[in-house]
């Protein structure tokens, strides 16, 4: 007969402090396995830590979204926001879906570019647009979304020594009582820049204005606020067909839908206070339809969607390295994912669950990382069962934003995985190597030898 692991009486203090709507009882249960791959299986063949992607999770998503869309208004198309997760197999799951590229640097430009994305499909966003950058999307009939006047005349100059009709739409940012407001990108409504920006693209012969843009802000908790930036952007759309006999063919959405994560401070998990796709679609194709278009001159409604598309398609595996008493008494568990690879630790309580099973006691816990800097923490409380070194845990909701922000920074950055329709794990991203980086480093020939 197996001996059992011995564990240790627990004395643990209540603390009563606030319950949710469920009560004071928490339920774990672990995570073992991915779309029916073994996370021991994961980790044992890839190494710890290792980012896991579901490709079923992320049709199922962007389907799920266009449905949601698509029942409500006659003309949609999604464009993949690359900023979000650049990974190759990532945006050509997106693109196989229907989704156009929307980006918001030359490199991410040229990444489109390099999948296949037509030029007419990929929309160019964000203040930094190099003139090479432009000459580039002006070439390739590519949409550029105006951020600033400086841009405005770099593109009129370009366009016209190029002898190419720009296509252009412009970024407005508005009071949608969401504060503060995203005022730094684009043309303000309230003021008139928008108009003034709007005046000098319809007075000019290099530029044909194709549509209006707008994106109110990140991990959005508020469909009403779509709703009113949906109405502006139509009222000016409106004026421009009123004043100039010109019809804009799209409305660009933007993103910054929330997914499920939970933010840090908050009361309740993001899984009830979330809105669901379902809501925003409702709020933005309302507005709308219930604005002065006219039925048969829709616009195309554009969504710029990321976030809420691959966050709970993405997870982190890793390992417990150690654990060790606080000076204060509470327990803390080191792991082997940092800060480092897992950025949006800063921003969210993700959901972390052992992978596999435990017993019933339960303790409230630190979670660190495992690099030399104090703010390299996880979780700063969590109630989790007794972790063994070795042992593996799962953190979930990490698809979203971790892969391009992640820095190499003490530890090098781990492989990533994508999970096929099949069950079929695939590297779509190789870890690094101290090779990866001497390849982009040169030591002056007078550093090249030394004694000590």
């Amino acid at each position: 007969m197996d001996k059992f692991r011995y564990e240790r009486p627990l004395i643990k203090k209540l603390e009563s402090s606030m319950p949710n709507k469920f009560g004071m009882r928490t339920e774990y249960s672990p995570k073992t396995h991915i779309d029916g791959v073994a996370v021991a299986d994961l980790i044992d063949k890839y190494g710890s830590p290792v980012f896991v992607l579901s490709e079923k999770t992320i049709r199922n998503n962007i389907r799920k979204a266009r449905k949601a869309f698509e029942t409500r208004y006659p003309k949609v198309q999604f464009a993949w926001s690359y900023k979000t997760n650049y990974m190759d197999a990532i945006c050509r799951t997106f693109h196989q879906e229907g989704s156009w590229a929307e980006v918001v640097s030359g490199f991410e430009y040229d990444k489109a570019l390099n999948n296949g994305v037509e030029g007419p499909k990929i929309i160019f966003n964000g203040p930094d647009k190099t003139d090479d950058d432009l000459h580039k999307a002006i070439s390739n009939n590519s949409i550029i979304h105006i951020d600033h006047f400086d841009e405005f005349y770099a593109i009129k100059e370009i366009a016209a020594s190029l002898n190419i009709t720009a296509k252009v739409a412009i970024r407005v940012n508005m009071d949608t009582g969401i504060y503060p407001i995203w005022d730094r990108f684009g043309f303000n409504f309230e003021n008139g820049q928008a108009w003034d920006a709007l005046n000098k693209i319809m007075r000019s012969d290099v530029m044909e204005l194709v549509g209006l843009h707008t994106h109110i802000g990140t991990f959005m908790l508020s469909p009403n606020a779509y709703s009113a930036a949906a109405y502006k952007l139509a009222e000016l759309a409106i004026g421009i067909r009123e004043k100039y006999n010109h019809e804009v063919s799209y409305i660009d959405m933007g993103g910054g839908f929330a997914s499920n994560n939970t933010l840090k401070g908050g009361y309740l998990p993001g899984t009830d206070v979330s809105p669901s796709i379902n809501e925003f679609a409702e709020a933005i194709t309302s507005a709308l339809i219930n604005s002065n278009f006219r039925p048969d001159k829709l616009p195309l409604l554009i969504l710029e969607t990321g976030r809420a598309l691959i966050d709970d398609a993405g997870f982190l595996l890793g390992s417990v390295l150690s654990n060790k008493r606080l000076s204060d008494g509470r327990r803390s568990t080191i792991l082997d994912i940092g800060v480092n690879i897992l950025f949006t630790s800063f921003w969210y309580d993700h959901k972390i669950t052992p992978a596999q099973p435990f017993t019933q006691y339960t303790e409230e816990t630190v979670l660190y990382g495992p690099l030399c800097m104090n703010i390299d923490v996880i979780r700063e409380h969590i109630s989790l069962p007794l972790l063994n070194k070795g042992d593996h845990v799962v953190i979930h909701n990490v698809g979203a934003y971790n892969m391009t922000q992640w820095m190499q920074f003490i530890t090098l950055r781990p492989k990533i995985i994508m999970i096929d329709l099949e069950g079929k794990p695939h590297i779509i991203r190789e870890s690094e190597s101290l090779q990866t980086l001497l390849e982009v480093e040169f030591v002056p020939t007078h550093l090249e030898k030394f004694e000590l």
